[in-house]
C-alpha cells in the first residue's frame, strides 16, 4: 500500500489511449492499389499537435499495451505530428502499407517481434536510407524473411553497416546468411541466433574482439560450441538454454556435454556477468558449476530453471554456507529464484507456467504471508501470454493466494485493478475450463476488490452469472451469487437491465431458490441468491418482468412460508418483492390472497427491516386506487389502516436500513391527491436516508425534483398533519445540508 500513486503523465497517456477516438479523425483513401486494411487512416484532430520524443514512443507503447495499434492506427505518427528513433511493435496485424510510417522517422533502434503478416525484408524497405544507414539495433524475433511469394532474401540485412545489435532469433536464419552477417556487420557486440538453422558457430570468429552477449538458445546440436565461445574472450552475457517444448523430444546428449565442457574452462570468458544453462537437467554437476562461479567473480546472473541444479542447498538456501549472495539466481527453487524467472524469462510460457505452479505451492499456506511484490510479477506475465492456458490456469490460482482474505489490503488499488481485469480476459477466453472459472471467483469473492477496486464490473457481472449458469458445483453457486449480490448494486440501471435480458440467469437464480425451498436449507448460498435477485431487480423492470415471467411471485410465497420469522432472509424477499410492486404494470400479479395474507402478518413485525419492506409493498399497490385491489382476503383500506399504525409505531434505526439508487419510485406515491397513508410511508423512507446520509440523498432529492413536490405538498391547505410534519423535516434536511 505504500505503492505512490501513478504519475500525471502516466494517467493522461492511459486516458488519452483508451479514449483516442476523440483525438483523431480517419480518412478513407481512394488508391484503388491499397490493400483493404490500409484503407483507412488516422490523422490527429488537430494538425498543429506536435509530440516530442518521448511523448511520441510513450503513446505508442501505450497503444501497444492496449491492443490499439493497427495499419490505421499507425499512420498517426506521421513525421509532421511525431517524432521517433525507437519503436517496439509485437504480436501486431499490419501490412508494408501500415508499416510505410517508418519512412518519416530516423529510427536508431528497431524491434519488431512475431509478426507474421510482413516479412523481415518488407520491414527493411519501410526504413529510409538514413535509418539504414544509422541502424543500431535491430530485433526480428519470431519474424519471417519469407514474403507473400515464398521468396526469401536474408541479404537486404546486410545493409545495416552500423548495427550494434541484434536478434534473428526463431526465423529461418541460415549457415549462409550467418556466415555474411559475421563477415559484414563488422561492428556486432550483440547477437541472438536462438532457434535458427545455423549449425556451424566457426563464422563467429569475425566477431570475437568485440562480441559481448551472444544467445544460443534452442541449439542443442550446434557445432564448434565449446572452442569457438572459448575464444570469444569478450563474452559478456551468454545464453545456451533451452526451452522450446519441440526439444524434449530430441537427444540432446551432445550438446549437454558441450555445455559441461564449456563450465570446465577456468580461464575463459573471464568478464562473463550472465551465464544461463537453463532446460539442461543432467550431466551438470553442482560442484562443476560451483567452481565454475568461483572462478569467474563478475558473474552477477545464473540461469537453472528446469536444471536439478537449481534445487541444490548451494543455489536455493541463502543460509548455506557456499549460497552465491552476489549472483542474482533465476530458477524455481525458493520464491526468490521465481521472482527472477518471471521477470526475465516473461517470452517463455513454458518457464512461466512452471514459476507459477510453484509460486501456487509456496503461497498455497494456512497462514500466508503478505507478497505484494509477487502479486505485481505475476500481472505482465498474465497479460504476455493471453491465450497460454497452462499460464492463465496458473496465474489465476497465483492470484487467488495472493489476495486471499485480508492479503488484499497489502495490494496497490492500481495493480489490484489491473489483476481483476487480467482475471476477467482468463474467464473470457476460457469459459468452458472450471478450474480456471473457480479460480477466478476465487480471486473476485473478496469485499475489498469488489466495493473499493476500479475494474469493469458489468462484464465481471456477465462472466460470473455464466460461470452460475455452466457449472453446477456447490462452491461455484454459493460465490457467483454472492459475488452478483454486490456486483448488482453497484452497476447502473441500464447494465442491470442488459443482464435481465438473459433469461437464463433469472431461471439459474431461481432455479437455485427452489432447490433449498425443497430441501428447507436455509444456507448462506440460499441468503446470497436472493440478495443477488434483490439487488438485481432494483430499479430494473426488465428483471422484474422476467422474475414474474419465471413464477418468481409464488416461489418467493413458498419462501415467506418455509423461513417465517427468519429475519435474514424475510427483508430480501420482500425488498424484492417491493421492486416488483414499483413497476406498475406488474402490480397486477401480487394481487393475490396469499401473499395479502403474509404482509397483514409482516407489517406486525417486531423487526423494522421486515416491515417497512411489507408496508412498501401494500403502499405501492394501494397507490393505484381501489379498483385494482382484487385481492379478497384484505382490503385495500384494511391493508392502508394496518400500515399506518405500523409506521407510527416505527423506531428510527441507528444506521441506514436501505440504500436506494434514485427516489423517482416515490414521485408517484407524493401526489397531492394521493391517499396520505401512502404519502406517510414513501416520506418516512425519503427522511429515514436523507438524515442518514445527507449529502448523497439530499442532493438527489433535489436533482430529481423531489424538493418541489414537498413544496406542494405544504402548501396543500388540506394535508395531513403527520404530512405536513414529516415533509418539513425533510425541508430542513435539506436546508441544513445547504442544498437548498
Amino acid at each position: 500500500m505504500k505503492r505512490s500513486p501513478n504519475p500525471l503523465e502516466e494517467i493522461c497517456l492511459d486516458k488519452i489511449s483508451d479514449n483516442i477516438r476523440m483525438y483523431i479523425n480517419f480518412l478513407h483513401m481512394p488508391d484503388t492499389q491499397r490493400s483493404e486494411a490500409s484503407k483507412c487512416q488516422c490523422v490527429f484532430k488537430d494538425p498543429n499537435i506536435f509530440l516530442i520524443q518521448r511523448m511520441s514512443e510513450k503513446l505508442m507503447s501505450k497503444l501497444h499495451e492496449k491492443r490499439f495499434l493497427t495499419n490505421s492506427t499507425l499512420s498517426l505518427f506521421s513525421e509532421q505530428n511525431t517524432k521517433l528513433k525507437r519503436v517496439k511493435l509485437e504480436d501486431i496485424t499490419v501490412d508494408k502499407e501500415g508499416m510505410m510510417f517508418l519512412k518519416n522517422h530516423k529510427i536508431t533502434d528497431l524491434e519488431c517481434i512475431n509478426i507474421k503478416t510482413i516479412s523481415i525484408v518488407d520491414i527493411i524497405d519501410c526504413l529510409d536510407s538514413w535509418s539504414v544507414q544509422n541502424l543500431i539495433s535491430a530485433n526480428f524475433t519470431k519474424c519471417s524473411f519469407m514474403d507473400s511469394f515464398n521468396y526469401c532474401y536474408m541479404v537486404k540485412i546486410l545493409a545495416f553497416k552500423n548495427l550494434r545489435s541484434l536478434s534473428l532469433a526463431y526465423t529461418e536464419l541460415n549457415q549462409f546468411c550467418f556466415k555474411r552477417i559475421c563477415t559484414d556487420l563488422k561492428l556486432l557486440e550483440r547477437l541472438d541466433l536462438s532457434g535458427t538453422y545455423i549449425t556451424c558457430l566457426e563464422p563467429l570468429r569475425n566477431l570475437q574482439h568485440q562480441l559481448k552477449y551472444l544467445s544460443l538458445a534452442d541449439l542443442p546440436h550446434v557445432n564448434n560450441l565449446v572452442p569457438v565461445v572459448r575464444d570469444t574472450y569478450k563474452l559478456k552475457h551468454l545464453d545456451v538454454s533451452l526451452f522450446n517444448k519441440k526439444l524434449d523430444e530430441l537427444n540432446i546428449e551432445a550438446g549437454q556435454s558441450q555445455v559441461a565442457q564449456l563450465l570446465e574452462f577456468k580461464d575463459d570468458m573471464p568478464g562473463l556477468v550472465s551465464l544461463d544453462i537453463s532446460g539442461w537437467k543432467d550431466h551438470i554437476s553442482k560442484d562443476l558449476l560451483y567452481n565454475f562461479m568461483l572462478t569467474h567473480p563478475k558473474l552477477e546472473y545464473l540461469g537453472i530453471v528446469f536444471s536439478d541444479l537449481m534445487f541444490e542447498p548451494a543455489f536455493c538456501e541463502t543460509q548455506y554456507f557456499q549460497y552465491p549472495r552476489h549472483v542474482v539466481i533465476g530458477g524455481l527453487g525458493n520464491k526468490d529464484q521465481i521472482a527472477v524467472t518471471l521477470q526475465r524469462y516473461k517470452n517463455r510460457a513454458s518457464y512461466i507456467q512452471k514459476a507459477l505452479y510453484h509460486l501456487f505451492q509456496i503461497t498455497n499456506r494456512a497462514s500466508p504471508e503478505p507478497c505484494p511484490e509477487m502479486f505485481e510479477l505475476v500481472l505482465p506475465v498474465m497479460a504476455h501470454h493471453p491465450l497460454v492456458f497452462g499460464v492463465q490456469m496458473a496465474a489465476t490460482a497465483c492470484l487467488y493466494n495472493l489476495t486471499k482474505g485480508e492479503l488484499s489490503k497489502n495490494i496497490h488499488p492500481n495493480l489490484l485493478s489491473k489483476g481483476i481485469n487480467l482475471t476477467l480476459n482468463a474467464m473470457t477466453n476460457f469459459p468452458k475450463e472450471y478450474q480456471l472459472q473457480k479460480n477466478s471467483l476465487l480471486t473476485l469473492y473478496n469485499d475489498r476488490i469488489l466495493l473499493e477496486v476500479n475494474f469493469d464490473r458489468s462484464k465481471c457481472a456477465v462472466l460470473v452469472l455464466d460461470a452460475l449458469c455452466k457449472f453446477s458445483d456447490d462452491n461455484v453457486s454459493r460465490m457467483a451469487a454472492a459475488i452478483c449480490s454486490i456486483l448488482a448494486s453497484k452497476i447502473t440501471s441500464k447494465e442491470t437491465s442488459q443482464l435481465g435480458s438473459k433469461v437464463k440467469y433469472m431461471s439459474k437464480l431461481l432455479e437455485m431458490v427452489a432447490n433449498r425451498v425443497k430441501n428447507e436449507m436455509s444456507d448462506i448460498t440460499l441468503k446470497f441468491t436472493l440478495s443477488a435477485l434483490w439487488n438485481l431487480t432494483d430499479d430494473s423492470p426488465d428483471w422484474c418482468t422476467v422474475f414474474v415471467i419465471k413464477k418468481g411471485v409464488l416461489l418467493f410465497l413458498k419462501v415467506l412460508e418455509k423461513f417465517k420469522n427468519d429475519s435474514t432472509i424475510e427483508p430480501k424477499v420482500l425488498g424484492l418483492l417491493n421492486n416488483i410492486a414499483e413497476v406498475t404494470e406488474l402490480r397486477k400479479y401480487l394481487m393475490l390472497d396469499e401473499l395479502m395474507e403474509q404482509l397483514y402478518f409482516l407489517l406486525k413485525s417486531e423487526n423494522i427491516d421486515v416491515s417497512y419492506f411489507a408496508a412498501g409493498i401494500v403502499a405501492n399497490l394501494a397507490s393505484d386506487g381501489e379498483e385494482p385491489w382484487i385481492a379478497t382476503s384484505h382490503g385495500r383500506e384494511e391493508m392502508l389502516a394496518e400500515m399506518e399504525d405500523a409506521i407510527i409505531q416505527w423506531e428510527v434505526p441507528q444506521s441506514e436500513m436501505v440504500a436506494y439508487r434514485s427516489f423517482k419510485p416515490f414521485i408517484p406515491l407524493l401526489a397531492v391527491n394521493m391517499d396520505y397513508r401512502v404519502q406517510l410511508w414513501a416520506l418516512w423512507a425519503i427522511h429515514h436516508v436523507c438524515t442518514k446520509i445527507p449529502k448523497r440523498y439530499c442532493s438527489m432529492l433535489k436533482e430529481e425534483g423531489g424538493d418541489v413536490l414537498l413544496s406542494i405538498l405544504l402548501k396543500k391547505p388540506d394535508v395531513h398533519e403527520v404530512i405536513r410534519v414529516i415533509a418539513g423535516k425533510i425541508m430542513d434536511t435539506l436546508e441544513n445540508t445547504q442544498i437548498i
